[in-house]
């Protein structure tokens, strides 16, 4: 698996706009315990952000516990389906550990949206360090929902 990185500093972010999830944990900016990822749409379509995580997402000494590299990887792949107008749900994600990911260093997240199959939608994504190399990888399937069913009743809509 390989997303392009082609948001080179020449190349042109535009700010990806993604609704009211404001308490989302991966990109909400009013849950205060969460990483407040910020997202952007690069001139080839690609998902681009630039996280800084710090000590309190620790995991092996100086380094990012697991589950918050997991998070990144789906909250980037989610947005490559959202700059699409797709409202999707994560059904299936495989991560790659590739290299301990540093706390406190400038990682650049990459992500992309692959195909569709009826309802389906296949998208990857990558965590690199400043440097370019690749510290992690994922791929996921995520299945569209009707948005309508969270404005119903948001604590109850996935028990349905």
């Amino acid at each position: 698996m390989s997303v392009p990185v082609n948001a080179s500093p020449k190349s042109t972010l535009t700010p990806l706009a993604h609704g009211a999830l404001n308490h989302c944990f991966g990109c909400g900016l009013e849950n205060p315990s969460g990483l407040r990822l910020r997202f952007f749409t690069a001139e080839d379509g690609s998902i681009v952000c630039h996280p800084r995580l710090g000590r309190r997402f620790a995991g092996p000494p100086g380094h990012a516990h697991g589950g918050i590299i997991a998070t990144l990887l789906d909250e980037a792949m989610s947005k490559a389906n959202r700059v699409r107008g797709v409202v999707a749900m994560t059904r299936q994600m495989s991560v790659e550990y590739l290299r301990p990911v540093p706390l406190g260093a400038q990682l650049t997240l990459t992500a992309r949206h692959l195909s569709v199959h009826g309802r389906r939608h296949h998208c990857e994504a990558q965590l690199s360090d400043a440097a370019g190399q690749m510290l992690a990888m994922g791929t996921a399937v995520f299945v569209v929902v009707d948005p309508d069913r969270f404005r119903r009743n948001p604590a109850t809509s996935l028990n349905r």
